[in-house]
């Protein structure tokens, strides 16, 4: 029993020496945890995209009313450039690009003695951006003024001689939507569809004209879809540190 007693002491005396040693010593400081940096789309950026279009002309000849359409297709490429300004997961922003390429197609028209031929010689736009942002993925829509360069031509079906032209300049509507993910801390790639939808457009009859005889009047309408890349200034903080 003494010996029992003797050993308790002696082990809660040690405890208490051990207790009172460490109260001098100073607590050592806990290290910080380093989290992923969360992305952060704002700032301005450029890039690069290709893609192919699609759409329809519809030629009105009045008169006699007579209607045919081209059906302008094919591939073109371009840059934009653009800025981006996040507000928790909200990103607003602003886009302009501009795109050339082989977008065109040729048919019998108003007979089969003549040729109508569509070719779009730019693409481009000036849109405002609105999406929800998940870290490194960004879905989007989009919309603004489509401004696109339109080529139409009449030939002489037996020679291919030009018969009349028609070169204008339409300002329309923009309207689509897009998903765009950062590969890198200044990279990022996107895939977008845009609609451009322009009113009729009239060229009146006389030499040189698409149609000497009648006035021709002209509805066109694309269909984009692009891939790109973009190389973004600024992706804000580092890194978000927290400590436990």
């Amino acid at each position: 029993m003494k010996t029992f007693l003797l050993a308790t002491s002696a082990l809660v005396a040690f405890a208490a020496s051990a207790q009172a040693a460490d109260l001098g010593v100073p607590r050592s400081p806990v290290a910080a945890a380093v989290l992923a940096p969360a992305f952060n789309w704002t700032g301005f950026y450029v890039g690069a995209h290709v893609g192919y279009a699609t759409g329809t002309s519809s030629w009105r000849f009045t008169p006699p009313g007579t209607e045919r359409n081209t059906r302008p297709a094919g591939v073109f490429g371009g840059v934009q450039l653009g800025y981006n300004w996040q507000i928790n997961q909200a990103v607003l922003g602003l886009e302009a690009d501009i795109g050339l390429g082989g977008v065109s197609n040729t048919r019998f028209c108003p007979n089969p003695a003549f040729t109508c031929g569509t070719r779009v010689d730019f693409l481009s736009t000036i849109r405002a951006r609105a999406g929800f942002a998940m870290d490194r993925a960004l879905l989007y829509v989009t919309g603004g003024l489509a401004i696109d360069q339109f080529r139409h031509r009449t030939s002489v079906a037996a020679t291919g001689a030009l018969w009349g032209s028609y070169n204008v300049t339409r300002v329309g509507l923009a309207v689509g939507a897009g998903v765009e993910y950062a590969v890198a801390q200044n990279w990022t790639v996107k895939a977008e569809y845009l609609y451009h939808t322009f009113g009729s457009s009239t060229q009146a009859a006389g030499v040189g004209a698409l149609d000497q005889i009648s006035a021709t009047r002209i509805r066109s309408d694309l269909h984009t879809f692009k891939l790109g890349v973009n190389y973004l200034f600024s992706t804000g903080p580092s890194a978000v540190v927290a400590r436990y």
